[in-house]
C-alpha cells in the first residue's frame, strides 16, 4: 500500500489521502552493482547524472509541492523516502537529518515550506534501528576533546522512539513560525516490515 493517494478538485488542486503504509526498496547490491570501478564514489555519482541528464525533460513545475505536504524523515539510507510514500516528483517537500528530529533547522526548513510554498500538512517520520539511539550526549564532549570546540548544536541523541517522535511533534505544533500545525502526525517506520505505526501524541 502507498502512504499517499491522489485525486484533484475541479480546479485541478491535487488533495491528499490519510496516511498508511509505506514499504523500503533497500536492497544489498550485487557485486556488479556495488562495485565502483576507477574513481571515487562522488566520480560514480556525476557519471550517473550525465546518464539521467541525456534523457532529462522540464516537467514544467514550479517550487510549490502538489501535495501540500512536507515529510520529516531520518537520513538512514534504508528508507526510500519518495518510493516508499508513493510520492513522485514535484509532490511534497522532504526534510531529512539524523533521527528525524525536529530541530531548529527542520522548523526553518518548514517555515520556509508553509509561508512561502503553500505547504499545510507535515508528517514526521522515525524508524526502528535507528543510529541515534546508539550514542547519547556525551557525543558533543568527545568532539570537544577531539578538536578542541564544543558543538553548537545538540546530537538529538534518544533511547525512546516513540517518545522523541512525540517530542519532535510537540516542537513542530508550538512553534510560533508555523502557520499550520492541525494536520501533524506521527509515526514510526519498521526497518524489517516496512510499515508505518502511528504514534499517539498525548
Amino acid at each position: 500500500m502507498t502512504l499517499f493517494s491522489r485525486s484533484h478538485t475541479a480546479t485541478g488542486t491535487a488533495v491528499t489521502s490519510t496516511v498508511v503504509a509505506m514499504t523500503t526498496s533497500a536492497s544489498v547490491p550485487t557485486e556488479s552493482e556495488g562495485a565502483i570501478h576507477g574513481g571515487t564514489v562522488t566520480d560514480r555519482l556525476v557519471e550517473a547524472n550525465e546518464r539521467y541528464a541525456a534523457e532529462f525533460t522540464d516537467p514544467g513545475m514550479d517550487a510549490r509541492p502538489v501535495l501540500h505536504v512536507a515529510v520529516v524523515a531520518c537520513m538512514d539510507a534504508r528508507i526510500d523516502l519518495h518510493k516508499a510514500l508513493g510520492l513522485q516528483l514535484g509532490d511534497c517537500h522532504t526534510i531529512r537529518n539524523a533521527g528525524g528530529v525536529v530541530t531548529d533547522d527542520v522548523i526553518r526548513s518548514l517555515t520556509i515550506s508553509q509561508r512561502k510554498l503553500g505547504t499545510r500538512s507535515i508528517v514526521l517520520i522515525h524508524h526502528t534501528g535507528c543510529g541515534m539511539e546508539t550514542i547519547t550526549e556525551d557525543f558533543r564532549t568527545e568532539l570537544e576533546h577531539e578538536v578542541g570546540q564544543r558543538p553548537a548544536w545538540a546530537a538529538e541523541a534518544f533511547s525512546d522512539v516513540d517518545q522523541d517522535v512525540r517530542q519532535s511533534m510537540q516542537r513542530v505544533r508550538t512553534s510560533p513560525f508555523l502557520l499550520y500545525t492541525e494536520d501533524v502526525r506521527g509515526f514510526v517506520f519498521d526497518v524489517r516490515t516496512g510499515l508505518l505505526r502511528e504514534i499517539d501524541p498525548a
